[in-house]
Order: C-alpha cells, then structure tokens, then sequence
C-alpha cells in the first residue's frame, strides 16, 4: 500500500517540480543514491522498472525508507502493462510512470488511488488521459516531441493540462527555464542529474549537492513566475 496519498504525492511533485529518475541493481548503491536525493531536497524518485528483479530491489527500498521514517516518496517508472504495475502498487509504490498510455493502467491507478504518469506525444493521448483520470501526463520523449514549444502549443488550447518532459530535460539554468516558461508542471530527469561517474566513485555528497543546486534553480525559476 501507498504511504502517501494520491493528494500528497500530486502535491509534492508540483511543489518541488523535480522528479529524479534512476535504475540500480545493487540494493546498497541504490539505498544510497535515493539517501543523497532525499538529502539534496530531490524526495520524489523514480525507480525504472529496467532488470529483471527489479520490483525486488523496490520493494527492499520502500521497506528501508518506510523503516527510517525518511519522507520519500518512491514511485515506479518504464511500466507498459497493468500487471506489473499491480506488482509494484502491492510494493508500495506510491505512484506509477510509463512510456506509454495505457488504459488498464490507468483504471487500476484510478481504482487504487495511485497518481499515474503516462507517456503521451500529442494533445490527443493528453486529452485521453485526463478522461482516464491522469492528473499529469509525461511528455516523452520530450526533447524528441518538440521540446518547451510543444509544451507552450499544447497549453494554449489547453491551459488545465498539467505536463512533465523527461528526457530532453537539462540541470541548467538555460534548459530548466525554457521549459518552466513554457508551462510544465514539473521536469523528470535521469542521467544527466544522476552522474554515473559519480555513483562509481561513491561520491555521494558531490551527488547530493548536485540535486539541491537543481532544486534551488528551479525555485529561482517559479519564483520569477509569480
């Protein structure tokens, strides 16, 4: 079961606008990696349905977490079929994230009280997934769709739409802006936040400085906004 509401979790990726996204078989370097996010401001994560056993390592995460009492609010991505994201919810996973629409996903999140991000690419899979329930709708691949003015065109017509890119997204002041501006609700990154080298190394404290710089970029931007 979720620990955190649907309200809470919506909340709380709209407040932060950042969702960290990752995959790590080792259950220690992903303990880890999750702690360096939480302490670098980044509580909303994304853990990638990506190997095999993946919804093992989840699980043990959520527990851990749930044990510590850390306010992290786990969710699972890259899921393409309601089946595994059944798996996941009986995890613990407070919110699911996909690829793809799919519409028995999007039943049983609605059924579960569980937010459900899908990969939409045009006004059409959006305004189906607001008939399915979705609250935000992830633009993949963003840079690929159209970038910030695909997010600017979709919104005009449909000021309601609430919209996360991942994938095209950058840390920098310059890309971060050019999407806030155009009217996302929150950006989803992976690897470009995440540093591979840095995992390697261990260098978990340079990680964690890493998500609270991306953090304090994005308050600066939404606060020029009000």
């Amino acid at each position: 079961m979720a620990r955190f509401s649907r309200m809470e979790t919506l909340s709380t990726i709209k407040d932060i606008g950042l969702v960290t996204v990752f995959f790590n078989e080792d259950l220690d370097v992903a303990k880890r990696i999750v702690a360096a996010c939480v302490d670098g401001g980044a509580s909303v994560i994304e853990f990638t349905n990506r190997g095999d056993g993946a919804y093992q390592i989840f699980s043990e995460l959520e527990v851990f977490f749930r044990s510590e009492g850390r306010d992290v609010i786990l969710g699972v991505g890259s899921i393409v079929d309601a089946p595994t994201a059944a798996i996941y919810i009986n995890s613990g996973a407070n919110f699911v994230v996909g690829p793809i629409l799919d519409e028995e996903i999007a039943i049983l999140c609605n059924t579960r009280k569980i937010p459900y991000i899908p990969g939409c690419g045009s006004a059409t899979e959006i305004n189906r997934a607001h008939r399915y329930g979705v609250e935000i709708c992830k633009i993949f691949p963003g840079g690929e769709v159209g970038g910030p003015p695909f997010i600017k065109a979709v919104r005009g017509p449909m000021p309601w739409a609430e919209l996360m890119p991942t994938g095209g997204v950058d840390t920098t002041e310059t890309s971060l802006s050019a999407w806030f501006e155009a009217g996302v609700a929150c950006v989803g990154i992976g690897s470009k936040l995440i540093d591979r080298k840095l995992v390697e190394k261990g260098q978990f404290s340079d990680l964690t400085k890493r998500m609270s710089d991306t953090i304090e970029i994005i308050k600066k931007i939404k606060n020029k906004k009000r």
